[in-house]
């Protein structure tokens, strides 16, 4: 029973196969391969950008931090939410690629608000060349506590950061599930929503590990080339990045996995919902739950091999109906069987 991170879940077995068949004779280095081109046309196809600049990378930490440091200068800020996974997990990755671009923050929640970031804008460029200049807004979509900002939120925060002049980059990690979520096109979550350049992931969503950087504007692809290079991330045995995110779009993968692992989560949700003291945190959306759960409750999952995070408290010891707070999050091959049985445990 595996619920700490869609991370930790198996590559999808068609991903395996590309890669298989990828490693047959020989192919052009850096990018240069065959199924790159591929990988182009596909991508550009699905977001509806046939001038769409499309580069891979292998982590989700290269693609946010190359991308913004693409689009900043070094003496900028990048506004983004305080639970932003630019800001709590990337250990200051886009502070270093950017060349110390540094970070502020929009408000006090993982969704930004358009008068947040308004203010948080309003805040910077205010003491000339003594302080940071204004630089791009980064959204997470999904965010970090499981929510999804809908198409009207995403328009309000890229009409807000035009007003300044300011590109706008999404966090895709969970593009996927986001986007089963919605309902919507790509190109409806991206270009049309205003956004500039999009990390579009795939490690969490069933690859081996790759993630697609795109700029709509072609005129940032040769600055993202020469940053990978410099950056030491771009592979030479490109044909392997190629073949996963090839396999990945086929036959609409990205999308069939996501649709499972929300629907793994929905069940989980609907499972748990109304258990003596359980409580949500936010309406689960796409793959994530946040929730309290009594200490007692969290020890009978953990005693039948359960593994989540307890995001607060000793497990241990202390009252057994103190409630307390966790994340579980279902990837694209967990099972109905493992989510009843975590049902079922936790009903004890």
């Amino acid at each position: 029973m595996f619920f700490a991170s869609d991370n930790g879940g198996p590559a999808n077995p068609e991903i395996l196969a590309a890669l298989t068949r990828a490693n047959e004779g020989y192919a052009m280095g850096y990018g240069a391969d065959a199924i790159m081109d591929e990988v182009r046309a596909q991508l550009r196809e699905i977001f509806e950008a046939p001038l769409a600049s499309i580069h891979l990378v292998a982590t989700g930490t290269t693609a946010n931090s190359l991308a913004l440091a693409t689009l900043t200068n070094p003496w900028e800020t990048i506004f983004c939410s305080p639970t932003a996974h630019i800001h709590e997990d990337e250990c200051n990755a886009p502070e270093f690629y950017t060349g110390g671009a540094k970070l502020t923050l929009a408000g006090t929640e993982d969704k930004m608000t358009p008068d947040a970031l308004r203010a948080a804008i309003e805040g910077e460029e205010t003491r000339g060349v003594h302080g940071p200049q204004r630089g791009p807004v980064s959204i997470t979509q999904v965010t970090e506590r499981g929510q999804v900002h809908s198409l009207e939120e995403l328009n309000a925060l890229t009409a807000v950061a035009r007003e300044y002049g300011l590109n706008t980059h999404l966090d895709g990690a969970r593009f996927a599930n986001a986007l089963a979520a919605l309902g919507c096109t790509p190109a409806e979550m991206t270009w049309k929503a205003g956004i500039d350049a999009v990390s579009f992931g795939g490690t969490k969503n069933g690859c081996m590990g790759v993630e697609a950087v795109i700029f709509f504007d072609p005129a940032h692809a040769w600055e993202f080339e020469l940053r990978r290079k410099r950056g030491g991330h771009l592979f030479s045995k490109h044909r392997y990045l190629s073949a996963q995110m090839q396999a990945y779009l086929a036959d609409d993968l990205w999308t069939r996995n996501a649709t499972s692992a929300n629907a793994a989560c929905a069940r989980l949700a609907a499972g748990l919902r109304d258990l003596p003291g359980v409580s949500f945190d936010f309406e689960p959306q796409a793959n994530i739950i946040f929730l309290h759960m009594p200490r007692a409750t969290h020890q009978r999952l953990q005693a039948a091999g359960a593994v989540y995070y307890i995001m607060a408290g000793d497990v241990t010891s202390g009252d057994p109906d103190e409630p307390l707070p966790a994340r579980l999050v279902c990837d694209w091959s967990v099972t109905d069987a493992t989510i009843d049985r975590f049902i079922e445990t936790a009903i004890g």
